[in-house]
């Protein structure tokens, strides 16, 4: 007689039988598997605990007074970061859709792009005149009214830039990939989420990042809002620090600027940081780069079974998405927006949304006729000049400076690292935090706020330029670098032949935002207030402000109108010819 063991046999220990493929994994998790676990409940938690507070009762009718004890600023970062993040995902929503939209329809093209001009023109205070009071009559009596006006202006600062970056992307696709999504006869569901957003991905995750930043630069504006004579006021740091700054208390302007840099570094460390040495891995080039971008958090995600167990949990719902996509048709056109034969329901669709906008404008003109004159456009047309000059010096300025800067971090993975928590800081971080020492630093000078206002601008929209070409430098290919390298190509040549033509679409992107911004900011660096001291610029900006605090809307409106007038004609002559530079000459 002969024994066998169960090997021999084939059969299982009992215990072995028991185990299914599930549990089987769950044995094979460590220690990090355990952390990311933590953190994500306790992420859970902080969400669920700070977002309770947005729904108690709200008296609309009386002023809140702000809590200035920095005992506060923990929770009132928490909130503040909710409302950001919150805003962010909007705005990556309307990025897809807006900007899909305008560039794969010629006749959406021709309205949306313009709208977006006009958007991106008009002030946040703007629409937190309407938001405020829409939100408040939908969530009568409770705070969740507030937080959705303060949430949608945050939106209003970072939609605009990401979806011209992204428009942008979609209408320069590569050739090569245009011609492999229509030669395999990809769904249009899958030639968006496996050829042009991946195409995109290193452009919208710098966007992002300094849309990001513009929430911060409008976090005041947005927290504690005045309209119509009535303030409103919601917890987080930029309420704290309107608060602080109107009572002159340096101190606790000390710590909201501490809590600031705090959120700011911790956010591009935890968030940013990852995302963008993930982005690495949609680079168009034919050799791996012997730098890349590195991120502990994100090697930390790397080596935790988590991702790739709920990649094998969310890929039948993928499968379910990728067959329900294959309604929306074939990919069996090239992507185009260029310039065709005009046809019949090209002529009528103009003729519709011509007539549209005349009837708009002509009851806005009726509107402003009963209440005052045509005459009120005269004054902000006149400001809008002063306003204007202050723009153009600083995108001048703002060219002179970051682009060489931005080249050189983008062109090097180590001096990424060290430069983006640096840039990310001094991106984001709000100019208005800087009044007091501003109001402080002109009384003592005699330094004209008509200057100084434009230093404030600088501080919130040249950074539109240095994000955008940073993610230009980066995503030219490696292997085109290291051919110049090898063919001796430096210097100016070294610029005409690869470094112009590899970051202009990126540049004519952060331009034309960074124009818009400019503008936008005006609204806040043209008048600053430090306790009992204010100084105000002359310029269209803080005729805006003036309008919005007084509630005086014919004012407010001709003024946003004016501004929006300025904007789409500096677009339409300088920064769209760019454009069209960019996609006929200077494009890899």
């Amino acid at each position: 007689m002969s024994f066998r063991t169960d090997n021999e046999t084939g059969t299982k220990p009992v215990g072995t039988a028991l185990r299914t493929p599930f549990v089987a994994r769950l044995s094979q998790f460590s220690w990090v598997d355990v952390a990311v676990a933590a953190a994500v409940l306790v992420l859970l938690y902080v969400v669920l605990r700070v977002g309770h507070g947005t729904t108690v009762a709200f008296n609309t009718h009386e002023n809140v007074k702000v809590d200035t004890d920095p005992s506060r600023l923990p929770y009132d970062a928490a909130r503040s970061l909710l409302r950001m993040f919150a805003a962010l995902a909007l705005s990556v929503l309307f990025t897809f859709v807006y900007a899909y939209a305008a560039a794969r329809s010629r006749r959406l093209e021709r309205i949306l792009i313009p709208a977006l001009d006009i958007l991106q023109s008009v002030p946040v205070l703007a629409f937190l005149t309407v938001a405020v009071t829409g939100f408040i009559a939908l969530f009568p009596g409770s705070m969740l009214g507030l937080e959705c006006a303060s949430i949608f202006a945050i939106f209003t600062s970072q939609a605009w830039n990401m979806t011209f970056g992204f428009y942008y992307s979609l209408t320069s696709l590569p050739r090569e990939l245009d011609e492999l999504s229509r030669s395999f006869r990809f769904t249009r569901w899958m030639r968006f989420w496996k050829v042009e957003v991946p195409a995109g991905m290193i452009g919208l995750v710098w966007n992002g990042m300094m849309s990001f930043g513009g929430g911060w630069f409008f976090l005041v504006a947005s927290e504690a809002i005045s309209v119509n004579n009535q303030d409103y006021t919601l917890p987080g740091v930029g309420s704290y620090a309107g608060a602080a700054i109107t009572d002159g208390d340096l101190g606790k302007v000390g710590w909201a600027i501490l809590t600031m840099a705090v959120m700011v570094i911790g956010v591009n460390f935890l968030f940013w940081r990852p995302l963008t040495a993930w982005a690495e891995k949609f680079k168009n080039e034919q050799s791996e780069a012997s730098e890349v971008q590195r991120s502990y958090v994100l090697d930390f995600l790397r080596r935790s079974h988590w991702p790739r167990l709920l990649g094998r949990v969310l890929r039948p719902a993928g499968r379910v998405l990728s067959r329900a996509g294959r309604v929306l048709g074939t990919d069996d056109r090239p992507l185009s927006v260029g310039p065709s034969r005009q046809r019949a329901g090209d002529i009528t669709f103009a003729v519709v949304a011509g007539g549209l906008i005349l009837w708009g404008l002509f009851d806005l003109g009726r509107y402003l006729y009963d209440r005052t004159s045509l005459g009120v456009f005269g004054e902000p047309l006149l400001l809008g000049l002063a306003t204007l000059t202050r723009v153009m010096v600083l995108v001048t300025l703002a060219t002179l400076v970051w682009v060489p800067i931005g080249v050189k971090i983008g062109f090097s993975p180590r001096l990424t690292r060290i430069a983006q928590p640096v840039v990310q800081v001094l991106a984001s971080f709000p100019a208005n935090f800087l009044f007091p020492l501003v109001t402080w630093f002109l009384l003592k000078t005699g330094l004209s706020i008509d200057i100084g206002g434009t230093l404030l601008m600088a501080l919130g929209a040249q950074w539109y330029i240095l994000f955008n070409t940073i993610a230009g430098a980066m995503a030219i290919p490696t292997d085109l670098r290291e051919a110049m390298d090898d063919l001796g190509v430096h210097g100016r040549q070294r610029w005409k032949r690869l470094i112009i033509p590899g970051i202009f679409p990126s540049y004519v992107t952060g331009g034309i935002t960074a124009s818009g911004g400019a503008w936008n900011a005006s609204i806040v660096s043209e008048i600053v207030t430090f306790g009992g001291t204010t100084l105000t610029a002359t310029g269209l900006g803080a005729y805006i402000a003036k309008a919005t605090e007084a509630g005086d809307y014919p004012h407010l409106i001709a003024g946003v109108a004016v501004m929006s007038l300025y904007v789409v004609g500096i677009n339409r002559l300088l920064w769209r010819r760019l454009y069209r530079l960019a996609e006929a000459r200077y494009s890899l």
